[in-house]
């Protein structure tokens, strides 16, 4: 899977020999990628078992549960993971910009064909009763670089000044708002995904149209 997850694969249907001394941290990643993989397709973290992200990685339970406490501890470090990937894809895709709104225009693109296309994830990682129980405060860390990524079209000129925090979030709620109605309302008219986030970027945010 682009970003967080590795592609779809047959699942592991031999039993996996033990990890050779020394690479539990291995075994460890590997239990992540499967739990990706596997909340990708439930959509629900209270659908995620520890014996079916066992049995995906081709190992007994009894070895997640030496590596994670519990399903919610499995989740989070799945989620974290997720989110941590999703971060450097961001930062990938503003790195060849040529100026802060191109820049803008990137990453925000990023965030949306993500979350359209791994709807699973998406819902899990937001809309999840998890949010409530868990903290989960590592998600702020994309706003803050949003809020930054705007301020800087402001300060070049390339955007109306304001309050580039506010205008973050309210650019932040467009989004999500876009994503999640088409992930929980697939089957309604939607107009294209990209041309959307940029009408967002252009009323909210002040960007000039492409």
């Amino acid at each position: 899977m682009d970003a967080t997850t590795p592609a779809r694969t047959a699942r592991n249907t031999a039993p996996r020999g033990r990890n050779p001394r020394g690479q539990g941290e291995r075994l460890r990643v590997e239990i992540v990628s499967a739990a990706l993989r596997l909340l990708d397709e439930l959509a629900d973290d209270q659908a995620l078992s520890m014996r079916a992200v066992a049995r995906e990685v081709g190992i007994a339970a009894t070895s997640v549960y030496i590596h994670f406490a519990d399903r919610d501890a499995l989740v989070l470090a799945a989620l974290e993971q997720c989110f941590a990937d999703l971060l450097g894809a961001v930062d990938d895709a503003e790195s060849g910009a040529a100026d802060p709104v191109a820049a803008l225009r990137a990453r925000t693109a990023v965030l949306g064909t993500w979350s359209h296309a791994h709807p699973g994830l998406y819902k899990v990682l937001h809309e999840s009763a998890l949010n409530r129980r868990t903290d989960m405060s590592f998600k702020d860390e994309m706003s803050r670089r949003t809020t930054a990524a705007i301020r800087r079209c402001m300060d070049a000129g390339l955007a109306p000044a304001g309050d580039a925090k506010t205008v973050s979030l309210d650019l932040s709620t467009a989004v999500h708002g876009a994503v999640s109605l088409r992930v929980n309302q697939p089957d309604l008219p939607w107009p294209p995904l990209d041309a959307q986030i940029d009408r967002f970027l252009v009323k909210l945010v002040g960007l000039p149209p492409r």
